[in-house]
């Protein structure tokens, strides 16, 4: 039983995968641009939502950022030298392009630099085509300069700038059947609201007006993959406690499930919710998600339980308690992944595998690739080898870890809980 169950779910989620979503089995992609990628935080984010949302895909990540890029490159090479190191090699079916926050140069608008920032685009655009034949390229349009949270630093400020840049990368984006990603204008949405709600914290999102933090990437995350069409829901279960019956089901196989003082079932969701239960802990994160929706739009795990008798709740997953709820509240709907639960904590797990993978490769790339490029150790060459061994088995770590398991549920009247 279940095996059939966690092929059901499988299926699901391959089938769900088939709904829209930008990326597909079999992709490679590459993070490509200037600090902000190098960062590796919103492409971070990224992975771990396909990962956890589409545990069945098969997609790698490479993460090729360098601080203070610009299209024509920069101390780590110039653009052809860049793009053949540090894109090409990887054979990438996917690669997003996030370049602009340098090239307008801090300053007012100068028709100078704009010029030599489209005819570079234009350039990566077409190096990338003709030696990635078949390439899907995401050009994003340049994240936001916080002229938000502070005074701008000249009339009309540098994010005007910026966005006379990503209207040449939308234009580009058009002409050349390239996706197009805008990580300006939903991230200045949310710094507005979040200045509206608390300006102390809402100024640390992005504390030097150019690199976001950690609740910053989340943000810029968000944009990219609803460019790519992410799904928002994890999973939706629907039960009437009185008639004992499942009524509903979507991403999730349920079973055994009987009302004998508890109401008790087992559930096999197709995916994991994001590991974000920090916002409970951290100000910054809570203030990044609840100014942009994000739950809303990219995590919903929904458990709905109808006829219930009026009182109080607890859920127990696996044992441990998960929440404690209304019943007026379990008959609306209630989002697990905003609670604490084996699957949000299997998901944190996931995210410690990724984080390590991309240490391994930056470290592979960075140290023994490019710094020690023109050193001839005998053992390097075996040595970076040995590390793209490494990052490959904890890719398959990671892969392994978001595979969706069978939980126990349990909904027990808090009036018959232990104390």
């Amino acid at each position: 039983m279940t095996l059939v169950l966690l092929l059901l779910a499988l299926a699901g989620a391959a089938a769900f995968a088939q709904s829209g979503f930008y990326l597909k089995s079999g992709d490679g992609v590459v993070f490509y641009g200037d600090s902000i990628t190098e960062q590796r935080l919103y492409g971070l984010f990224t992975e771990m939502f396909v990962l956890t949302r589409f545990p069945s895909l098969h997609v790698t990540f490479t993460y090729s950022g360098w601080s203070g890029d610009h299209v024509t490159g920069g101390v780590g090479g110039t653009i052809d030298q860049r793009l053949e190191r540090d894109v090409f090699p990887y054979r990438p079916t996917v690669v997003t392009v996030m370049l602009g926050m340098n090239d307008g140069n801090f300053s007012p608008f100068d028709q100078a630099a704009y010029d030599i920032y489209s005819h570079g685009y234009e350039h990566i655009v077409q190096s990338l085509k003709m030696h990635l034949p078949g390439v899907r390229i995401t050009a994003i349009e340049p994240s936001p300069y916080d002229d938000v949270t502070r005074p701008p630093k000249f009339p009309g400020g540098y994010n005007a700038v910026l966005l006379r840049y990503a209207r040449f990368v939308r234009e580009l984006a058009e002409r050349e059947h390239l996706q197009d990603a805008d990580l300006n204008t939903s991230v200045v949405e949310a710094l507005r609201r979040a200045n509206q709600t608390d300006p102390k914290h809402a100024a640390e999102l992005i504390s030097d007006r150019v690199h976001p933090g950690v609740a910053g990437h989340l943000l810029l995350s968000k944009a990219l993959l609803k460019a790519w069409n992410a799904p928002s829901l994890v999973s939706s279960v629907t039960i009437d406690a009185a008639a004992g019956r499942l009524t509903d089901s979507r991403r999730a196989s349920v079973t055994n499930l009987k009302h004998d003082g508890s109401l008790k079932w087992d559930s096999l969701e197709s995916s994991l919710p994001l590991a974000l239960d920090a916002k409970e802990k951290d100000d910054l994160i809570r203030l990044a998600l609840d100014s942009s929706n994000y739950v809303a739009e990219l995590d919903r795990e929904e458990l709905k339980i109808t006829g219930l008798t009026p009182g109080r709740y607890v859920l127990k997953i696996d044992g441990g308690i998960a929440g404690s709820y209304d019943a007026e509240d379990l008959a609306k709907g209630v989002n697990l992944a905003t609670a604490d639960t084996p699957m949000v904590r299997q998901a944190f797990d996931v995210m410690g595998f990724a984080y390590r993978h991309c240490e391994i490769h930056d470290f592979r790339w960075r140290t023994l690739e490019v710094t020690m490029a023109n050193d001839t150790y005998p053992s390097k060459a075996k040595a970076m080898a040995d590390l793209d061994r490494l990052d490959s088995e904890i890719v398959a770590r990671e892969r392994a870890t978001a595979q969706p398991k069978i939980h126990h549920f349990e909904l027990v009247g808090a009036s018959k809980q232990s104390p």
